[in-house]
Order: structure tokens, then C-alpha cells, then sequence
């Protein structure tokens, strides 16, 4: 009688536990992603912003490899998308002088 009950509780924990991840570690990039490619293309920036972290660092004087780049751009896209837009500035500006 019991296992009547339990069973399609843990199936319903299964599976919401695993919409759960799939939303967090694929779906949520994928938007963000999406919603960093679409500010850039408002504002008519061409670089991507792996090429804009690159330059950014460049410019200080910083050498960071292709990893690091990797998490500083998927760090800032989840977190702080319009650091790439300040970036973008800074390296626009560097450029002038």
C-alpha cells in the first residue's frame, strides 16, 4: 500500500530534480547567452564577447589564457552582462588616445 505512494513521489522528484538541471546548467547559458549576443547587436558592436574580454586585458597589460577568458566571459554573462558593454567602452576609449 504504501509503495502506491512512494513510488510516483520519487518518479515526481526524479524528474522535476532533472527539469531542474537542465534549466540550470543548459537552458539558463543558452538565455543569457542569447541576451548578451542581442545587447551587442544593439548597440552594433561586431565582436563577440570572448574578443572583447581579450582585447579588455590586453590593454591593461594582463596575458590570460583561453580558459580564463572562458570563465570570466561565463561569469560576467550570468552575472554581470553589462560589464561587456563597459569593457567595450574602455577599449573604444583606449583606442582614441
Amino acid at each position: 500500500m504504501v509503495s502506491v505512494i512512494v513510488i510516483p513521489i520519487i518518479i515526481v522528484a526524479i524528474v522535476g530534480l532533472s527539469a531542474y538541471l537542465v534549466y540550470r546548467f543548459i537552458l539558463f547559458d543558452m538565455l543569457c547567452k542569447r541576451s548578451v549576443d542581442n545587447t551587442l547587436k544593439k548597440y552594433n558592436i561586431a565582436k563577440t564577447p570572448s574578443q572583447i574580454i581579450k582585447e579588455y586585458y590586453e590593454n591593461k597589460g594582463e596575458k590570460i589564457s583561453h580558459k580564463e577568458i572562458q570563465l570570466i566571459e561565463k561569469n560576467y554573462r550570468q552575472n554581470e552582462p553589462e560589464q561587456f558593454l563597459a569593457m567595450y567602452d574602455a577599449i573604444r576609449d583606449s583606442e582614441k588616445v
